[in-house]
């Protein structure tokens, strides 16, 4: 006689949980492409390049009869797209809380950023307004799509399997990065044995990340599952909602001390991925093809960090290893002020530190406060975690910049970067994590 396998609706809800964490990873899987190609290593000196071909005598550009510098077009566009998907951000979390339909506002925002994008093959010749446009859309949309992405984390896996969830999720995006990267590479550096120009090659470059994130993302899309919310009025003005989310999140004090914690060390990573090319090329006279391959570098390294600190968590906690990971910071940026000049080997081994620490940071930092998030506020608080990340990722570059002012030395620069992670240890160490859970109504894990 066979026997017969009989299945719980535990074993049905667990086969289901999988099924939708399996679907939640290709989103980072999707997305990061942009991050990576787009804005990190592409966009920037090509639309910089653009809107110089369109520049007067001076060297100006004058969208909407502004006169801008043609080398500060790209960062402007950036800031730009912060400020609006500032103002979006509060809107459509309460919008995704109030009707529990989230994956319709995903699936908008994924791809009117993914639509953007491929529209970057259009910019060529003088069309520095178009790039500047699609910029906006672009970074804006990803921002919008990414809170309602961490949203999901606590909706999709139990408290005792987030550290690892939200880890494989940061791995493969990482994981995506570099594959695209590698390719796009090869295309560029022999784009004349392709037959196509360097222009021709970067734009491909472009719309191939554009084409990426929107095929990818079907897969999310069709495993995620939305939870109805209670329906209220219709109609929710984003800045009120976000004033009550910041007057509910008063009622939780310790959710907002690891909240500033995370803005303060998260504020010295942003500014260590954006400035350290800075700092290769010209304080240690490296070329972009070192630069480059460091970033790849990064790449690679950061999923197999991502992995391992999420082990590392199950074991100490995750508390205890985002900490750890900060003296790693920290230790990283100290040996980086030692770094001798034109000496690609020691760039490729910081390169390498910051790899292997990056992605666990923000992973665990990730999964650590989504145990902080009262029930059926998901998308709120999220998108005031998200808000805090882009609304304060301008300190660090200041300090940056302004040491180097002071006192003419990048190596000065990178070092005072070492405040925002002794600074964010200490603001971290002082969280009771097991009260601040208890206090937002979650059950406490084993471990945490």
């Amino acid at each position: 006689m066979g026997t017969e396998t009989v299945r719980t609706p535990e074993a049905d809800e667990a086969a289901g949980r999988r099924r939708e964490q399996r679907g939640w990873y290709f989103y980072d899987w999707a997305c990061s492409v942009y991050s990576t190609s787009v804005l990190t290593v592409f966009l920037g000196p090509y639309l910089t390049t653009v809107a110089e071909s369109a520049a007067d005598a001076d060297g100006f550009v004058h969208p909407l009869g502004i006169p801008v510098r043609a080398g500060s077009f790209f960062a402007y566009s950036v800031s730009l797209s912060v400020i609006v998907a500032v103002v979006v951000m509060p809107l459509v979390g309460a919008a995704a809380d109030r009707t529990g339909r989230k994956k319709p506002l995903l699936g908008a925002a994924a791809y009117l950023g993914a639509a953007a994008t491929a529209g970057m093959f259009f910019l060529d010749g003088d069309r520095y307004l178009l790039g500047g446009a699609l910029l906006v859309v672009a970074n804006a949309a990803q921002s919008v799509a990414m809170m309602l992405y961490n949203s999901y984390l606590p909706q999709i896996a139990p408290p005792e399997e987030r550290d690892a969830v939200s880890s494989r999720g940061w791995a493969f995006g990482y994981a995506a990065g570099a594959l695209v990267l590698v390719a796009n590479l090869v295309l560029y550096l022999a784009h004349d044995t392709f037959g196509v120009s360097e222009a021709m090659a970067v734009r491909i470059c472009l719309a191939s990340a554009g084409l990426w994130w929107g095929a990818f993302a079907l897969i999310p899309l069709r495993r995620l599952r939305d939870r109805r919310g209670a329906r209220q009025e219709a109609s929710v003005n984003g800045w009120r909602q976000l004033a009550a989310t910041v007057r509910d999140m008063r009622r939780h004090p310790l959710t907002l001390s690891f909240l500033l914690a995370y803005l303060v060390y998260n504020d010295g990573i942003q500014t260590v991925i954006t400035q350290a090319s800075v700092y290769g090329s010209e304080e240690l006279g490296l070329g972009q093809s070192t630069l480059i391959g460091a970033i790849l570098l990064v790449q690679v390294l950061a999923v197999f960090g991502a992995l391992a600190l999420g082990r590392l968590a199950r074991r100490y906690g995750a508390k205890r290893t985002i900490l750890g990971s900060l003296i790693a910071w920290t230790l990283t940026l100290a040996a980086g002020y030692f770094l001798p000049a034109g000496a690609p080997v020691w760039f490729f081994v910081l390169a390498a530190g910051i790899g292997l620490v990056l992605g666990g940071s923000q992973a665990l930092s990730r999964s650590l406060f989504s145990h902080l998030v009262p029930a059926g506020k998901e998308a709120e608080y999220f998108s005031a975690y998200e808000l805090s990340d882009r609304g304060m990722s301008w300190l660090g570059p200041l300090l940056f910049g302004l040491t180097y002012q002071l006192t003419g030395s990048y190596r000065d620069a990178i070092i005072s970067l070492v405040a925002f992670f002794v600074l964010g240890f200490v603001l971290l160490a002082r969280v009771p994590v097991r009260r601040a859970i208890g206090e937002a109504g979650n059950p406490v894990p084993d471990r945490i």
